[in-house]
């Protein structure tokens, strides 16, 4: 039963940052109001908690709940998986840190201007989040079927 249980949290999990990231590249745009900027924050931050929530589940049922963690270090699919999730992570440092910086203006009641520059470098990793997010939904089963094991 724990098993499944975990399985269904990292599954969530999975399900939130997606959605969460979705939201994020859809909404992301110039000209915004302050409650859609500030949409962005919240949704922001439950993609972060959602990120550790996977993050955690996983290593837990890597180490604890399933197949073991002989099975997976032996397994390459597990590595582009787990490389591909930190490629996420680091692709989404910046996208939050310049949500951080609209705390300013947006306390004060207005929305922060957005350089060109700065628009199209957001949307560019919130772009490369989305691919890495759709390769991990192509190595999370082939990793579950031990495809690579020798």
């Amino acid at each position: 039963m724990i098993t499944s249980l975990m399985a269904t949290l990292h599954h969530l999990g999975a399900f939130m940052v997606a959605a969460t990231l979705v939201y994020e590249f859809v909404a992301y745009r110039k000209n915004m109001s302050v409650d859609e900027m500030r949409r962005i924050q919240r949704v922001d931050a439950w993609y972060g908690v959602s990120a550790g929530v996977v993050l955690i589940a996983g290593l837990l049922r890597v180490f604890f709940f399933e197949k073991g963690a002989a099975f997976y270090s032996q397994n390459p699919m597990f590595w582009i998986k787990m490389g591909l999730f930190v490629l996420v992570g680091l692709f989404s440092i910046y996208p939050t840190i310049r949500f951080i910086r609209w705390n300013t203006p947006l306390n004060a009641g207005h929305p922060p201007e957005i350089p060109d520059d700065e628009f199209k470098r957001v949307r560019l990793l919130l772009s490369l989040e989305l691919v890495c997010l759709i390769l991990i939904l192509f190595a999370a089963p082939a990793m579950a079927r031990g495809i690579g094991v020798n």
